[in-house]
């Protein structure tokens, strides 16, 4: 599976990068969702632009390869598109908390039925370790030398904030467990964000800080509030899903029991009506 899954392409991710983690983590979690039935023909993904996106190229899968934070509307328009797909779509920290924050937000408004995974390395590192929206403060790289004196935004605050109703945090150096959150996160229907701690070996290696920090937490949070109260702990690092609950999703709300790829009418038919609409103006 893992050698299918692959595509050949050249790897060119640093020795030891958190990268790897997740996308052995997806090709898992795709063999996981196939024995339940998801078929691969209806997985589709789209990712961004940074050292994230090469997930894409190492992925032998459907998609469309997006621009910065775009992938988030990509993955919206196949979903609304043709409802029968599962699709994914993968960002960084800088791509999706930082260029596409504002479509990251309003696809957990709506409840969109997509999931996004994150690559959260806390810095720019395509570009050589730059700070990004959840660099912490006193990161020091080509940008802010003498040390960031920005606060970090916490993307699992402002996701509950926004109305997300699947959130979850990761961690690659737990690569079953990570797994395991991708399935249930692909599995749920409506919006689901996993933010998954991924070091960078050579910008910004947290290794030591999260091996030392996290900790799985059995069961979601069962309100909000309390989600909101996990995701702010500093003495430790809780991962796993935060916050779920069962929501009516966009499309749904949209156009009920309709797929426009499957009912769309015939080319004659949409020239006809055409036809009809402009005689009607006459």
């Amino acid at each position: 599976m893992s050698e299918e899954l692959g595509t050949g392409a050249e790897n060119t991710w640093c020795l030891g990068c958190g990268d790897f983690g997740i996308l052995n983590s997806v090709k898992n979690a795709v063999k996981e969702l196939e024995e339940r039935g998801i078929e691969r023909k209806n997985l589709l993904i789209s990712a961004g632009i940074g050292c994230h996106a090469k997930i894409f190229d190492y992925l032998n899968l459907s998609g469309l390869y997006s621009i910065h934070g775009r992938e988030i509307a990509t993955i919206q328009g196949m979903k609304f598109a043709n409802p029968e797909l599962k699709v994914i779509g993968f960002g960084g920290d800088g791509d999706s908390y930082g260029e596409g924050l504002s479509h990251l937000i309003f696809a957990a408004k709506r409840n969109a039925d997509i999931t996004m995974i994150v690559h959260n390395n806390e810095n720019y590192a395509l570009t050589t370790g730059q700070m990004s929206p959840t660099s912490v403060e006193g990161f020091k790289g080509p940008s802010t030398p003498k040390g960031s004196i920005e606060e970090p935004i916490n993307p699992l605050l402002l996701m509950l904030s926004s109305g997300a109703s699947f959130v979850a945090r990761g961690y690659p150096g737990k690569m079953k467990h990570l797994t395991e959150l991708i399935v249930e996160a692909v599995e749920h229907e409506g919006f689901s964000l996993v933010d998954v701690l991924q070091p960078c070996v050579t910008f910004n290696d947290t290794y030591e800080r999260y091996n030392e920090s996290v900790e799985i937490i059995d069961e979601p949070a069962e309100t909000r509030f309390e989600a909101m109260e996990l995701a702010v702990e500093e003495d430790r690092v809780p991962i796993g899903v935060l916050f779920k609950e069962e929501k009516d999703v966009y499309h749904e709300k949209v156009y009920p029991e309709f797929n426009p790829v499957k009912d769309k009418i015939s080319k004659e038919d949409r020239l006809k009506r055409i036809e009809e609409l402009i005689k009607g103006d006459e």
